[in-house]
C-alpha cells in the first residue's frame, strides 16, 4: 500500500463541503521568529472545526464508502479524541451512522463532543490498542472500519494539508508535522514531494511515545506496549507498515522532543499567540524552539495539528510549565513546633509579593526530633529570581529551608 499525489489532490476535490474540512489559515508569529531566529508561518489546523486535522481523512474515505457499491450504512473507528470526532462528522455528512470505541480514560469533553457529532460512543480498554481492537471485532457486514492511519485513503486525505501549505506558503524550506501513527507526515510529505520537492519535512514525537526513530533504525514498524506522554493525540504506540514507508521514502528528519519542552510550548502559544493548543499540535513548535533543530533564517510552517485541549489537560500542562519555570514551587521549611511558626514563615512569603496556594503541616517523619514539624508550602512566583529572594528571606529569619521543586 501507498499513495501518490495524484490520490491526494482526488481527496482535495472531494472537500465540497466546508462545514466539515476547510482551508486552515496561515498566521506569523514574532515571538517566535524572534526567538529561533526564522521566519515563521504557523499552519492553523487546530481550527477545523472538529479541532484537528482528522476530519481530512475521515471525510475523503466515508465520501468514498458512500460513492462505492459497498452496502455499507455505519462506520466504525477507534480513536482516544480526534480521530473520533473527525469520524463521527464525516459519517453523519456523508449519511452514515458511526460506533467509535474511546478507551475508559478518553477525556469526558472528546467523549461529550464525539457523541454530539451524531457517534454511538463505547468506552472499552484502558488504552488505545485495547480500544481498537474491540472496535476491530465489533465490525459487522453492514460496517466499515476506518482506521486512524493504517490506510490509503485515510493518509491521501491527511495530506490536502500539505497541498494547502505548499499554495499557502511556496518559499518555505521547512514544514514540521507531529506524528503519531504517521497518516499525517506521511500524507503531507508525499503532497510536497512533488509540489515543493526542496521543503525539508520534519518529523517530531513525544519522547516517552517516540516509535519512529527505532522504525527507521530497523527498517520495519517498531510499537512500544507502553506510552505515557502528555500529547495524547500522538500516542498511539507505533505506526504501520504504509506509513513506516511513506515516512522512510519522504520524510527528511525525525526528532523528539520531552513532555517538559511541550507543555513550555503550550504555555507559550497560549501567552504569546493566544492560541490554544492540545500536546501534540504543540510538539512542532516544541521542535523548532529545541536545540535538536537548527531553522534560522528559514522560512519555517510548524503545524499545529489539534486543539482540543480538556480543561482538566489544560490544568495538567499549566502546572507542568509552570513548575519548570519556576513559577509553582514548593518549599519544605524545618521548624520549631510551636504556636505561631506558620504565621512567621507565611509573612516572610507574602512580603516578598508571592502567593500561597497551599500548606502543610507534617510532624509524623521519621527524621525529626520530638518538638519539630515541616512546613510545605505551594507557592506562586514570578519566576527564579523571586523565588531565591524567598529562599534567602527564610534563611535569613534562621530556618533550613528546602526547594522540593
Amino acid at each position: 500500500m501507498t499513495i501518490s499525489v495524484s490520490d491526494i489532490r482526488e481527496a482535495r476535490d472531494r472537500f465540497d463541503d466546508e462545514a466539515v474540512v476547510r482551508e486552515t489559515p496561515i498566521e506569523t508569529s514574532r515571538s517566535l521568529e524572534a526567538e529561533t531566529g526564522a521566519t515563521v508561518r504557523l499552519k492553523m489546523e487546530h481550527l477545523q472545526r472538529t479541532g484537528s486535522f482528522k476530519t481530512r481523512g475521515a471525510y475523503n474515505k466515508l465520501q468514498q464508502v458512500k460513492s462505492s457499491s459497498n452496502d455499507a450504512t455505519r462506520a466504525v473507528a477507534a480513536s482516544a479524541g480526534n480521530h473520533a470526532q473527525g469520524v463521527a462528522l464525516a459519517a453523519s455528512k456523508t449519511g452514515l451512522e458511526s460506533t467509535i470505541v474511546m478507551p475508559k480514560n478518553a477525556p469526558q469533553t472528546k467523549i461529550d463532543a464525539t457523541a454530539g457529532y451524531g457517534a454511538d460512543v463505547e468506552l472499552h480498554g484502558h488504552n488505545f490498542r485495547e480500544a481498537m481492537a474491540h472496535a476491530k471485532s465489533i465490525v459487522g457486514d453492514d460496517s466499515v472500519f476506518v482506521h486512524a492511519y493504517d490506510d490509503p485513503e485515510i493518509a491521501a486525505g491527511q495530506g490536502t494539508l500539505g497541498l494547502e501549505v505548499a499554495s499557502q506558503v511556496p518559499d518555505a524550506d521547512t514544514v514540521i508535522v507531529p506524528i503519531g501513527g504517521g497518516g499525517l507526515i506521511g500524507g503531507v510529505a508525499t503532497a510536497l514531494a512533488e509540489t515543493s520537492p526542496d521543503t525539508r519535512v520534519v518529523g517530531v514525537q513525544a519522547e516517552d511515545a517516540a516509535t519512529v526513530p527505532r522504525s527507521l533504525e530497523k527498517g520495519e514498524p517498531h510499537t512500544i506496549d507502553s506510552v505515557q506522554t502528555i500529547a495524547d493525540g500522538i500516542a498511539t504506540g507505533g505506526i504501520s507498515e504504509l506509513t513506516h514507508g511513506l515516512i522512510e521514502e519522504y520524510v527528511d528528519e525525525v526528532i523528539t522532543v520531552s513532555d517538559t519542552e511541550i507543555a513550555e510550548s503550550v504555555l507559550f502559544m497560549l501567552e504569546r499567540t493566544k492560541q490554544m493548543v492540545e500536546g501534540a499540535g504543540a510538539t512542532s513548535v516544541a521542535a523548532m524552539r529545541s536545540d535538536r533543530l537548527d531553522v534560522s533564517d528559514e522560512v519555517v510552517v510548524p503545524v499545529l495539528s489539534g486543539g482540543n485541549l480538556s480543561m482538566t489537560d489544560l490544568r495538567t500542562v499549566l502546572t507542568h510549565g509552570l513548575t519548570h519555570r519556576g513559577q509553582v514551587v514548593r518549599l519544605r521549611v524545618h521548624i520549631v513546633d510551636q504556636p505561631g511558626e506558620m504565621n512567621r514563615v507565611s509573612e516572610i512569603i507574602a512580603d516578598c509579593g508571592a502567593n500561597i496556594y497551599e500548606v502543610n503541616h507534617e510532624r509524623s517523619v521519621e527524621e525529626l526530633d520530638v518538638g519539630n514539624a515541616y512546613l510545605q508550602f505551594r507557592i506562586e512566583t514570578s519566576g527564579t529570581d523571586q523565588t531565591d529572594r524567598i529562599v534567602e528571606a527564610i534563611r535569613d529569619a534562621g530556618y533550613s529551608v528546602t526547594r522540593v521543586s
